[in-house]
């Protein structure tokens, strides 16, 4: 599973080479094909969950980030999860995934644990939606879409869309050998060809060829 060391404070650089990619213009195939690849590093994402805290937001944003990275969620899902979906005692959370895809249940690591109950203690909610705007409406995709392009061209030089996220946690799930079947189900895939995908993003699934 994909442990959650990610507030930590140490130093990391980017791993992207600065390379212009348009900012709300260009198709995320068009952007995909300007950076070399459609996910992005571990250490790419816990550097945007570090540096969001400087967001206006950066408290709820930086959890953002690092829930949907950890959890493969969709913007869609992500915007819509709710405090009832959270267990602090059992440490899960339930995902119900969009566009087809089977929702289950989750464990939530130790540390995003803390996170979630310190974001609690600052909102003073403990139901609706888990994550809210400054009108106290609900945070919308194009909105978290927006602040997570601006974000990825400040810290990375590049702008990524979120969905590099949800592909960052199978390809992190990949790279640590994880069981193809128990990752279909951790993504939530109907179809197993779309967990399979993530092997050809990884040089580690073919650690073990040999020429």
């Amino acid at each position: 599973m994909i442990h959650a060391d990610t507030m930590k404070t140490a130093s990391i650089p980017p791993a992207t080479t600065n390379r212009t990619v348009k900012t709300g213009g260009g198709s995320r195939s068009a952007n995909d094909q300007a950076r070399g690849r459609k996910y992005l590093t571990r250490d790419e994402v816990l550097l945007l969950v570090r540096e969001a805290k400087d967001n206006r937001n950066g408290t709820r944003d930086s959890l953002m980030i690092l829930l949907a990275y950890q959890h493969g969620l969709r913007v869609s899902e992500l915007v819509n999860l709710r405090w009832q979906h959270v267990n602090m005692a059992s440490h899960e959370i339930t995902v119900l995934r969009a566009k087809g895809s089977i929702s289950g249940t989750h464990p939530v690591q130790g540390e995003t644990v803390r996170v979630l109950r310190r974001f609690q203690r600052r909102e003073q909610r403990h139901t609706g939606l888990l994550f809210i705007n400054e009108r106290d409406g609900p945070v919308s995709v194009s909105g978290f879409r927006r602040m997570f392009n601006r974000l990825s061209f400040r810290v990375l030089g590049t702008i990524w869309n979120p969905h590099a996220l949800r592909h960052a946690c199978g390809v992190h799930l990949i790279n640590q050998g994880d069981d193809i079947r128990r990752i279909q189900q951790y993504m939530g895939h109907s179809n197993i060809q779309n967990t399979v995908a993530y092997t050809a993003l990884s040089a580690t699934a073919f650690n073990n060829i040999k020429m």
